[in-house]
């Protein structure tokens, strides 16, 4: 008998006429076609980040979420895999790593970060009050806990400056340089050492932008500009960006601090290029880059981070913490920093 068409009955264990068949496995593919739709919308998005390219209010609102496309982005490096796709899988991968490396830098943190004990401290303090609707207790309670020599307040109202001094903010704050407005105009700087306003130091394009001249005891003299620029929206996309862009840069005779509500991230091209004019994000410096501000006391967590104390590259960052305060959708940004005693050039 042929060997070769002989079966076994497995149940009697006897020979039986017939031939094993053996079912090929199907190997579960993806197609390439498939692979390049998923590919293409992370590597424009990763082309648009790197080369500054978002126009427009949506371009620009959609920005804020690079952090989030850059998480995504290795699932397309996966489907170019499974695909089989060389081209497909390279240009994933080089996605992968142009949005990473814009994105993880914010959670590690640099050398530029201070040693404690090095130079003059100095604590700022910035909030967005949510047009004065903010809890005035409870910002003076933050203030009491933190310490801040500068507070850098945006939408500050007439009525909040009232509330605010009604809680105490005085005592622990007494200086002040303040253009409180209704609505989301209004802004102030309160401070625990003299304040001397700064009426010129650039055009204001926006909110109310008060600036004022501080100087610690033991530290060079700095300046604090309270920042709150136009949301990109709509047909304030333009004025948004044109305000950003007119912010003063570092003087190489004065430290200076933007703190406040910017409406931008790092991912806006725009602040990347007033941060090569000599400034250093603070919450960057300390691996704090990616903890989101806004939108805060909803239902979802707070997403995209758009408030920053941006410092001289001068200064030293020794902590950064990020605070919510109830009646108010933006959260508070703290900034513990190091001053030189005197001015390198």
């Amino acid at each position: 008998m042929d060997q070769s068409n002989v079966d076994v009955d497995v149940s009697s264990g006897r020979a039986a006429g017939g031939v094993v068949v053996v079912p090929a496995r199907r190997r579960w593919r993806v197609s390439r076609t498939f692979a390049w739709v998923a590919v293409a919308p992370f590597a424009l998005w990763a082309v648009a980040r790197v080369a500054g390219l978002e126009r427009g209010s949506l371009p620009t609102q959609f920005m804020t979420g690079t952090p989030y496309v850059a998480a995504g982005s290795l699932v397309p490096l996966l489907v170019g895999a499974l695909a089989r796709s060389r081209t497909a899988t390279a240009v994933a991968l080089v996605t992968a790593v142009a949005l990473g490396s814009s994105v993880i830098p914010r959670a590690v943190g640099s050398t530029g970060a201070a040693e404690t004990g090095t130079g003059t401290p100095l604590r700022v303090l910035t909030a967005n009050l949510l047009f004065g609707g903010a809890d005035a207790s409870a910002v003076v309670d933050l203030v009491r806990r933190l310490r801040p020599d500068v507070l850098s307040t945006q939408e500050l109202t007439p009525e909040m400056v009232e509330k605010l001094d009604a809680a105490g903010i005085a005592e622990l704050l007494p200086h002040r340089v303040l253009q409180a407005d209704p609505g989301a105009t209004g802004s102030g700087l309160y401070s625990r050492h003299p304040l001397t306003p700064r009426a010129g130091l650039f055009r204001v394009i926006g909110h109310n932008m008060p600036a004022a001249l501080v100087t610690p005891p033991g530290a060079a003299p700095v300046e604090i500009v309270d920042v709150h620029t136009y949301a990109p929206i709509g047909e304030l996309v333009a004025g948004w960006e044109s305000g950003i862009e007119a912010l003063p840069p570092p003087s190489p005779g004065t430290l200076r601090i933007l703190a406040g509500d910017f409406n931008a991230s790092l991912d806006h091209a725009v602040m990347r290029g007033l941060l090569d004019r000599g400034y250093v994000d603070a919450a960057d410096q300390v691996g704090q880059g990616l903890v989101a501000t806004w939108p805060s006391g909803r239902r979802i967590p707070p997403i995209i981070t758009i408030d920053h104390v941006l410092v001289d590259r001068r200064v030293l960052v020794n902590e950064v913490g990020i605070h919510t305060l109830p009646g108010t959708d933006h959260r508070a940004v703290f900034a513990d920093l190091r001053l030189p005693a005197r001015l390198s050039r």
